[in-house]
């Protein structure tokens, strides 16, 4: 039948032709930016995902950071306690030498003088900070240690408590034997609390870094699961694309086809 008044030829390609416009200019918005997920349409329950994947890799990093931080901390503190420990050893051998008896009181005076800057020195470092914050408190720092905020606490270090161990300036002296006596059992005491000391910020120093270590195998897993939902193929892409761009050319072609069928009634006419 020869129709003029009605070209459903026409109307049919025009639409196959817009719908396959329609998927080559999606396949190169996704060639061109290298995502799936340009709009959410193209797939809203994956755009929703891969949304929530991606604020949890940003908080995992904020996290990883501040661990990075905590590990710094724990290094800076076991520094200190490093030279603290050097302190204690030449006190220790101080007081020893202090109990010789062939020692004048002038001698001991000198070596009492060397004892208590030692001491001092060892006050001082409790008070030293890391970014404004005591390095050495009765109370341990918390760091978080996920994504979600759950805090890890780390051991106390007091090096300035009163009347603690370390507390040997005022204490203690070497001025005669009995007292150099005295002094060497603190100063023992004293290598003891550090030795105890020491061991609790290496702890923290070994968690801390099994806790970077596995958010860094977090990390690598969910951007591998996000990478599956927005990131493009761009071999199967392209595939896609000269697909799309063939129909379009197809189309067009036919579109012009159907569009000159009903001139054919002309000849009827005529």
């Amino acid at each position: 039948m020869v129709i003029i008044n009605s070209n459903n030829s026409s109307a049919m390609s025009a639409r196959v032709l817009g719908e396959s416009t329609q998927a080559l200019q999606k396949s190169l918005a996704r060639l061109s930016s290298g995502s799936k997920l340009n709009n959410a349409s193209d797939d809203a329950a994956g755009a929703a995902v891969s949304l929530k994947l991606d604020s949890q890799i940003s908080r995992l990093n904020a996290a990883k950071s501040n661990v990075g931080n905590g590990i710094s901390f724990s290094q800076t503190q076991d520094g200190y306690l490093k030279k603290v420990g050097t302190a204690l050893d030449r006190m220790g051998e101080l007081a020893v030498l202090a109990q010789d008896t062939t020692k004048s009181s002038t001698d001991l005076a000198l070596y009492d003088k060397e004892f208590q800057k030692l001491a001092t020195f060892i006050d001082d470092t409790a008070t030293k900070k890391f970014n404004d914050v005591a390095l050495f408190s009765a109370t341990g720092i918390k760091v978080t240690q996920d994504e979600d905020g759950t805090a890890y606490t780390m051991s106390a270090v007091d090096l300035g408590a009163a009347g603690g161990k370390y507390k040997l300036a005022t204490a203690t002296d070497v001025t005669d034997t009995t007292k150099a006596a005295a002094a060497l059992t603190a100063v023992k005491n004293a290598v003891t609390q550090l030795a105890s000391d020491r061991a609790d910020v290496g702890a923290d120093q070994s968690v801390l870094q099994n806790i970077s270590s596995t958010m860094s195998v977090l990390e690598d897993n969910l951007g591998a699961a996000n990478s599956r939902i927005k990131d493009v193929d761009v071999a199967e892409e392209s595939a896609n694309f000269a697909r799309q761009n063939i129909l379009v050319q197809s189309g067009t072609a036919m579109l012009a086809q159907a569009n000159a069928l009903p001139q054919s009634a002309l000849r009827l006419i005529g």
